[in-house]
């Protein structure tokens, strides 16, 4: 009998790599956050930086959930590096990485924010734990922005494990 051994490759799916519509991510944000209570709601995309955002009101304090599909991208092209054996050109491929990148941000953002409302419904945080950093200034930017320009923050160490 033959002893058949199989090398299988220890890799992890890049999460959200499956999603299919950004659109649907998006109307299950709005319904999520209308049952909230929010009043405003608007979403969009600044193509040249790669960023997604979602913003809302909710009791007067205007939101700004953002995030980043070229972040995305750059994580699937380091799963899926392109090579002459692709049957499109680099670029083309490199585009198709910034299209997943923005139906996977979608769903992130959408499951992302329905666990901040599940935690501020059930009393695990309040409003401002849950989305203070999101929370747009009188200024026009995110708190997190604020800290960030003024390094409020103590310095993060660096894990050689983690790059971003």
């Amino acid at each position: 009998m033959f002893d058949i051994k199989h090398e299988v490759k220890n890799t992890m799916t890049l999460p959200y790599s499956t999603a299919t519509s950004g659109r649907r991510a998006l109307e299950e944000i709005e319904k999520i956050l209308r049952k909230f209570g929010c009043q405003k709601f608007a979403s969009g995309a600044d193509y040249e930086n790669g960023d997604i955002f979602v913003d809302f009101e909710h009791n007067g304090r205007p939101i700004r959930f953002k995030a980043n599909a070229k972040g995305y991208a750059a994580a699937w092209l380091r799963d899926n590096p392109w090579s002459s054996r692709k049957h499109c050109a680099k670029s083309d491929h490199e585009r198709k990485a910034i299209e997943l990148g923005q139906v996977a941000v979608y769903s992130i953002l959408r499951d992302a924010i329905k666990g901040q409302v599940a935690a501020i419904e059930t009393g695990v945080w309040t409003f401002e734990e849950a989305f203070l950093s999101h929370v747009m200034l009188p200024n026009g930017r995110r708190v997190i922005e604020e800290i960030t320009q003024k390094r409020l923050l103590p310095e993060a160490k660096i894990d050689s494990q983690v790059s971003r």
